[in-house]
């Protein structure tokens, strides 16, 4: 005999399922745009595949910047921060950012970017802060794919677990 359903079943998938799936669509998709037609119609107005890579590719390329300005406040962080920014990097370039900056920082910021006097003081708390930037992309993209076609699915999936490592990375592996 069958168990019944729990009466507070839910629909859709869980936030932990997501997370385990995550991973596995990383090696799947990797960081890769992919080639074919993103949903675009004929008309003027972007399709929601579009406006969703688009902002995918604009969170990432703010966090790039992020990072050239703590980098920049905090010069010893530099070369744990780098691979990780280097990610992000990509990341945004595989949601079509051309306008991205470049995968390696020339050690500071341009003064564009983001000023240093809007990062904390202490690297602890600077570290911190990216961590709580990295952490709320990843959630924003990971909402994001229940909506999103297929390929476009599985980048936001496989960047919104990088995202989820590098939080990670930022926290507890320098404590």
């Amino acid at each position: 005999m069958p168990f019944p359903s729990s009466p507070r079943a839910r629909s859709g998938p869980r936030r932990r399922s997501l997370l385990a799936v995550a991973p596995a669509a990383l090696l799947v998709a990797g960081c890769t745009a992919g080639s074919g037609n993103s949903g675009a119609t004929g008309g003027s107005r972007p399709s929601a595949a579009d406006r969703t890579r688009a902002r995918a590719a604009r969170d990432s390329r703010a966090l790039a910047e992020r990072y050239d300005a703590v980098v920049a406040a905090h010069p010893k962080l530099a070369e744990r921060l780098r691979p990780l920014r280097a990610e992000v990097v990509r990341h945004a370039r595989a949601f079509g950012d051309t306008a991205s900056p470049s995968p390696s920082p020339s050690g500071s910021a341009s003064p564009a970017a983001s000023p240093a006097s809007a990062v904390p003081a202490k690297e602890k708390d600077a570290l911190a802060e990216l961590a709580a930037a990295e952490r709320e992309i990843a959630d924003r993209r990971a909402k994001a794919l229940l909506d999103a076609p297929g390929e476009l699915a599985r980048l936001l999936a496989s960047v919104a677990a990088a995202g989820a490592a590098h939080v990670y990375l930022l926290t507890e592996a320098g404590r």
